[in-house]
């Protein structure tokens, strides 16, 4: 599948409803295949702005699962998660606050876990603070130093093999005052998988050390599936609203190009930075492994407007979503010719 065949009617169809590659397979194998529960988080999945004008102390409750989920149609993977959902829960403070962090590894667990927040200034990020084996229960509390959006991370070795598994997040650090307002706030996080069969392979697949180690992705993914933020899970703005999008890259290997087809960002706090001013008038975003941005957007034209990572390669291995633009039509701004097709290749 070409980027081009996204914007067919077909294709189109195709990866609103997540689509993956078609393949016959056999009544018995599928019947074998390990039931699989939804990991997605939605990008709707969370908080609204902080009222307070005072420092506030924040509870953030996380625990780490490893469970079977839905990669795609027919496919499953061992997730390693926060609170089973790639990514884990958006956490929101504001500068001055204090976060005391409980987590909790759940007592199924094969592995020890632990979670370092790039917004902590102190040893590991808490890393080493939270270090827990199955069963356990670890602690540990910070002041919010610095505005931004900054991501958080299992860093218990093998590292990169823990944030690859799905154990990423993002932390909202407001400024004083706030951010500016919009109709609409999203979260969303790339991150790759590395598997030992092809992707598509019906079943549950089995992780690959070496192509990790190689930096071979089988799966590039948003909020952690296969076109996960497609269909059900599309956004859903209308024309003459205005979106922020919280974007950021578990990884744990590949910088990704955000952009979204149709649209230009208005505003781009360049990496995450909520003290600078931001850039305007953007195409597209470079975004670090372990990094961040906070994008805004103003829809003025109805449609469906694609998110991807603008490495194209990476849209077919599942580094694609949706934002469904509904209202009526604006020719002032877009307009076809009469008798035009809608669905041009070009």
């Amino acid at each position: 599948m070409k980027l081009l065949a996204l914007l067919t009617t077909a294709a189109a169809a195709a990866l609103v409803a997540g689509a993956a590659v078609a393949q016959d397979v056999p009544a018995a194998e599928a019947a074998e295949a390990p039931a699989a529960v939804d990991i997605v988080r939605r990008g709707t999945d969370l908080p609204g702005p902080l009222t307070a004008n005072s420092p506030r102390h924040h509870v953030v409750n996380l625990e780490t699962t490893e469970v079977i989920g839905q990669l795609e149609d027919g496919t499953s993977y061992t997730y390693w998660t926060y609170n089973n959902r790639v990514p884990g829960p958006f956490v929101r403070v504001r500068v001055g606050d204090t976060v005391e962090v409980n987590m909790a590894n759940d007592e199924s667990s094969a592995m020890m876990h632990n979670v370092d927040f790039h917004a902590v200034t102190g040893p590991g990020g808490g890393a080493a603070a939270t270090n827990a084996m199955p069963g356990e229960h670890k602690s540990f509390t910070f002041k919010a130093m610095k505005p931004g959006l900054y991501v958080y991370h299992c860093a218990t070795p093998m590292v990169a093999q823990h944030i690859a598994n799905g154990m990423y997040g993002l932390i909202l650090v407001e400024p004083e005052g706030g951010l500016p307002a919009v109709d609409h706030e999203f979260y969303v996080m790339q991150g790759e998988i590395y598997t030992e069969e092809p992707m598509s392979t019906p079943g549950l697949l089995t992780e690959s050390i070496d192509n990790l180690l190689d930096e071979q992705p089988t799966y590039y993914v948003m909020n952690g599936a296969f076109k996960a933020l497609t269909g059900e899970r599309a956004l859903q703005v209308n024309v003459g609203e205005t979106a922020r999008i919280y974007f950021g890259v578990g990884g744990p290997n590949k910088i990704s190009s955000f952009h979204v087809i149709g649209e230009i960002f208005d505003n781009v706090y360049q990496d995450a930075s909520l003290t600078s001013e931001p850039i305007q008038d953007v195409q597209t975003v470079l975004v670090a492994p372990g990094g961040a941005t906070v994008v805004d957007l103003k829809f003025e034209v109805p449609g469906n407007y694609i998110m991807v990572d603008h490495a194209l390669s990476r849209v077919d291995r599942g580094a694609a979503g949706i934002i469904q633009v509904n209202g009526p039509e604006n020719p002032d701004i877009f307009r076809t010719a009469p008798g035009t097709p809608t669905n041009m290749e070009h």
